[in-house]
């Protein structure tokens, strides 16, 4: 888990198997960390899951994730259209520019190419530096941008993981990867920053 840095924001995250509090990181990434909250505000993620759970290889290659929002039929089944409320996509936040770094518990965006994320995200489980600027999980080197970091229920986080997945859902680059069934997210709400609640937040 990556040092908590300045923190502008706390969210919880509340699912089907327990919540999560994120910490999100207004200072390094302001560009994903504003647009995630629009959605929040939105109400955008109330219905939405976590329907995507990757494990690393055994030799330890891969990515270990879990990965929400509302493009769960898109995921699983594509050519359907996205979800409603969609906002444009936002600029890549790199972790070169960002000093971020995909570490236990960092939360992301979701992309494909750079420049690319809407609403998707996705929560590390264990270091997936591969995923970072110059990594080589993405052949355009650009890596994804953490704009957040969980400060409370990686346990819940891991008990999503373990859910069962579909061998038969999903294009080649995630089958097997798709929850059946995906995970209900309840609601994302902002939460009041306290030291209490938020420790070493400056």
């Amino acid at each position: 888990m990556q040092e908590l840095l300045v923190t502008t924001a706390l969210v919880r995250i509340v699912t089907d198997l327990g919540a999560i509090v994120v910490a999100l990181y207004g200072d390094a990434a302001p560009v994903s960390v504003e647009n995630f909250l629009a959605y929040v505000d939105a109400g955008h993620y109330e219905g939405a899951t976590f329907y995507r759970a990757t494990y690393k290889d055994e030799d330890g290659t891969g990515i270990a994730v879990i990965q929400g929002g509302r493009f769960r039929e898109l995921m699983a089944f594509g050519g359907y259209e996205v979800a409603e409320g969609v906002l444009p996509p936002i600029r890549h936040e790199t972790t070169a520019v960002t000093g971020l770094s995909h570490t236990d518990g960092a939360v992301s965006m979701a992309r494909m190419d750079p420049g690319s994320a809407t609403s998707e995200f996705f929560i590390c489980i264990g270091d997936n530096l591969n995923l970072d600027f110059g990594g080589s999980r993405n052949p355009d080197g650009q890596g994804f941008a953490v704009f957040g970091q969980i400060i409370e229920g990686m346990k819940v986080v891991r008990a999503i993981q373990e859910q069962p997945t579909d061998a038969d859902l999903g294009s080649e680059f995630v089958q097997g990867e798709v929850l059946e069934p995906p995970v209900r997210i309840l609601r994302i709400e902002r939460l009041v920053i306290t030291d209490r609640d938020a420790p070493g937040i400056s």
